[in-house]
């Protein structure tokens, strides 16, 4: 596979029991996804988007075909190598923040860096920056509930990128947050990804995300629709 690509997903199809019966979520998708990319998966509620993110996430395995993620086949993985993978190499954002409301703002961000073999100080520095991308070096020992959606968000951001991941899936990051924090925290992700060149999915149905991608795909009854690049400089005048 070439050293630019991140993600291989070949004829991608994938059931889920439903009664007495199966409902086809995806069906035969192909795509390929390279680093640095800065990409969405849209399309209306059931139209397979989350599901494809979650195979992506390895959170999930095809029913059938296969997806190579960063070097490794999602459905040759087992839990423990599927969690190691997620641990050093995904970021996850989620539009409910997923913020653990006892902990303090730093200890939320640090709780991705755990599970790695890093020191103390060695914590602290990457925490700290993290905090500095996002803007809030000065509520690191703020609980969540002290915080605005926004912020939370922009928390969630740090706690993904803390750790330099070379992939973040971000599922409808934006769906809690006003039109302002919306751009704001969609800006933030684009200056991340051109500065560390970490490969960004979304998968969103928000025209203020869209706004902001270099690649669209379409995603309808569970097939690729459209799968359409945007030219630098229509996305430069949509931003």
């Amino acid at each position: 596979m070439d050293d630019s690509v991140i993600i291989k997903i070949d004829g991608l199809t994938k059931r889920f029991p439903v009664g007495s019966g199966v409902f086809t979520a995806l069906h035969n998708i192909n795509l390929t996804f390279r680093r640095g990319e800065f990409t969405g998966l849209v399309g209306p509620s059931g139209s397979g988007k989350t599901t494809l993110l979650n195979i992506i996430g390895t959170l999930d395995c095809p029913s059938e075909g296969d997806v190579e993620v960063i070097g490794s086949s999602v459905k040759g993985l087992t839990h423990k190598q599927a969690a190691h993978l997620r641990n050093y190499n995904i970021g996850f954002i989620f539009q409910t923040y997923n913020l653990l409301q006892v902990y303090t703002v730093y200890e939320n961000i640090e709780f991705a860096l755990l599970l790695q073999n890093h020191t103390s100080a060695g914590r602290k520095k990457a925490v700290m920056e993290a905090l500095e991308w996002v803007g809030l070096s000065d509520k690191f020992n703020s609980k969540p509930s002290q915080l605005s959606g926004g912020e939370c968000q922009r928390v969630a951001i740090a706690r993904a990128m803390v750790k330099r991941p070379l992939l973040v899936l971000a599922d409808e990051p934006s769906a809690n947050l006003d039109a302002k924090n919306s751009h704001n925290i969609v800006q933030m992700m684009k200056k991340l990804n051109k500065e560390l060149n970490t490969t960004f999915i979304f998968a969103t149905h928000d025209e203020k995300v869209m706004h902001y991608l270099d690649r669209i795909i379409t995603l309808k009854d569970g097939v690729v629709d459209q799968d359409r690049l945007i030219l630098m400089q229509e996305n430069q005048l949509l931003c």
